[in-house]
């Protein structure tokens, strides 16, 4: 029976330049849907288990263009609401080399910002699923949608679901105090905390002594603060994305897991840069497919570092890596032969 993967969060319309163009000399745009909790539910179905995505979309073409999208690929969105007055977009101009990436967002008066908890009933979403997930980006959309949240991570709990937050800091939606506020007192219904050095540290206020632009890793100093996490907010499991930048092209990739007694570092992948939008969403969705099927903590973080690698390599928001992929890749078969 496949396990139910509940995710909460906003898709958005993508308009990124081609051929690594620059905003001002594209005169076109590559389009896609994608967004963080909606990239981790079409994991999840890539995995062949069953991904189900909650949101609000415009009751227009484009609301529907971007259901459609997850449809394609076998995503459950019986509850998404429509209604507001649009979908948000955002403008992705990729980097290279020394030239970083840029993203420039168009999502003000979104249909999502813009929701009542009555649209939802998270008794009926709910039910049998296994696992329920979201990230820091739904609450800074507005109060609303702060509230939204809460109210699903709490529905979630009565219902003894494991649940999961993206920290995910996104410094143009909201301040850090503001975040830091909602996010601590959102953690208190989370099991599992997934996010980067800086995220750890904006929204919840640890900090791992790590410089990441010079691709310095402190591993003791995450130690250190994955414990204090621990105690202070009772998470069941801690996991962090290290990127060390190199430059806008070549990154090292792995990952730190804790669960309390055991302190581990995943594999490192050193990763040639096609598209790293939707990586850390990537790692996440491998994390949450390797524990909710029953991978020991250690294995479920080297499946999300080898998913979110192979990531890495594929344009778009979603990552379409296989099953089988992530398992070879895992195994350490990373030779990039042609397969026939």
């Amino acid at each position: 029976m496949p396990k139910k993967v509940v995710t909460l969060g906003e898709i958005m319309l993508r308009l990124s330049t081609p051929d690594y163009k620059r905003f001002v000399t594209s005169d076109s745009f590559d389009v896609t849907y994608g967004g963080g909790e909606a990239n981790v539910a079409a994991a999840i179905c890539n995995y062949g288990e069953n991904g189900t995505f909650v949101t609000k979309v415009p009751n227009n073409p484009i609301g529907q263009a971007a259901i459609n999208h997850l449809r394609r690929f076998g995503v459950d969105t019986q509850y998404i609401a429509r209604g507001g007055q649009r979908l948000g977009i955002y403008f992705l101009e990729t980097g290279a080399s020394m030239r970083a990436s840029q993203v420039v967002y168009d999502r003000a008066n979104a249909s999502i910002a813009d929701v009542d908890i009555s649209e939802f009933d998270f008794d009926k979403i709910l039910e049998g699923a296994d696992w329920f997930h979201t990230t820091g980006i739904t609450p800074a959309l507005s109060d609303k949608a702060a509230a939204l949240t809460e109210a699903a991570l709490k529905a979630a709990k009565a219902k003894g679901i494991t649940t999961s937050i993206d920290l995910n800091y996104r410094k143009k939606l909201w301040s850090k105090e503001k975040a830091r506020e909602v996010m601590t007192h959102l953690a208190q219904y989370v099991d599992v905390c997934i996010g980067n050095e800086e995220d750890a540290e904006t929204t919840l206020g640890f900090s791992a002594g790590s410089d990441v632009t010079k691709g310095e890793l402190d591993l003791e100093g995450y130690k250190n603060v994955f414990g204090q996490m621990k105690d202070k907010l009772g998470f069941k499991y801690i996991a962090s994305t290290l990127r060390e930048s190199h430059s806008a092209s070549d990154n090292g990739w792995s990952a730190l897991v804790y669960d309390g007694s055991e302190f581990y570092h995943t594999k490192q992948y050193e990763v040639r840069i096609i598209d790293r939008v939707g990586s850390g969403d990537s790692f996440a969705s491998g994390f949450i497919y390797g524990l909710v099927t029953g991978m020991p903590m250690n294995e479920a973080a080297e499946f999300g570092v080898a998913a979110s690698a192979l990531k890495h390599t594929i344009p778009g928001d979603l990552n379409h890596a296989t099953l089988e992929e992530v398992k070879g890749l895992m195994k350490g078969d990373a030779s990039g032969r042609v397969q026939r």
